[in-house]
């Protein structure tokens, strides 16, 4: 067997996520599963980085599967492309040592989540974007966002896995900017919780909006109560951007 590393991105809209779910769910390890299968005649088993919740986009996940073909590393990606839909694609697939794990190998996450905010929707970025009409206000954005950062239990903006898992989490970067008509908020971390991103983004849209204090997020986050987070931000803003490994930088 050969361990193969895939770089993939998605468009997340139609999905019931990354990870298989029951009966009748489409799912983007599903789809690539559908796609191996269909190259090799054998039932192989993908994992991934980042467990995308449904509707939620990539643009830099990472996979890695365990094959016994032959087939040349540089045709591997054509291959599996010629098979899936047209809203996932594997951008780049690799040969790597079978110690690899882009889960448990992996060291950095970062999201983007995009607000647009304008008076007007959009037609075209609607799938991809939360439509925010009124102006927001970044730098209070981007001050509260430095109250997040560091080792901390956020277990007021996300959940675990399962209930004797750790909500301690490491957030080496959160930085709000506004680009034209956008305002994007990007996060990198070791690791998140279940809807940790979009928490933060819905608390800091309220931070944003007037209707939260900075200081409030550290009071949020200190009392570790799910209850006491705003609501979250919609799934269609949120990509998975890019996972690093040891600091290299696949995408």
């Amino acid at each position: 067997m050969r361990r193969v590393r895939l770089l993939v991105e998605y468009d997340g809209t139609d999905f019931s996520g990354f990870q298989l779910q029951g009966a009748g769910e489409r799912t983007v390890q599903g789809e690539l599963e559908a796609a191996l299968r269909k190259i090799s005649g054998e039932t192989l088993r993908v994992s991934g980085a980042g467990r995308t919740d449904a509707g939620v986009h990539a643009s830099g996940q990472v996979c890695h599967v365990d094959v016994s073909w032959q087939i040349a590393e540089e045709k591997v990606a054509g291959a599996l492309n010629h098979f899936l839909s047209r809203d996932v694609t594997v951008r780049e697939a690799r040969y790597v040592e079978d110690s690899f794990h882009c889960r448990f190998s992996a060291t950095s996450r970062t999201y983007r989540y995009v607000l647009l905010n304008r008076p007007q929707p959009s037609a075209l970025l609607g799938r991809y974007v939360w439509h925010m009409s009124k102006p927001l206000d970044t730098v209070l954005m981007q001050a509260a966002g430095q109250r997040l950062l560091g080792v901390h239990d956020f277990g007021a903006f996300g959940q675990a896995s399962s209930p004797e898992k750790s909500t301690v989490r490491y957030l080496e970067r959160l930085e709000v900017r506004r680009w034209k008509q956008c305002v994007l908020i990007t996060v990198r971390g070791n690791a998140f919780l279940r809807q940790m991103v979009r928490s933060l983004v819905g608390t800091l849209v309220q931070v944003g909006q007037g209707r939260l204090e900075p200081d409030a997020v550290e009071a949020i986050l200190a009392s570790c109560d799910r209850r006491q987070c705003p609501p979250i931000a919609p799934a269609q803003g949120l990509c998975l951007v890019r996972v690093g490994y040891d600091g290299k930088r696949l995408t």
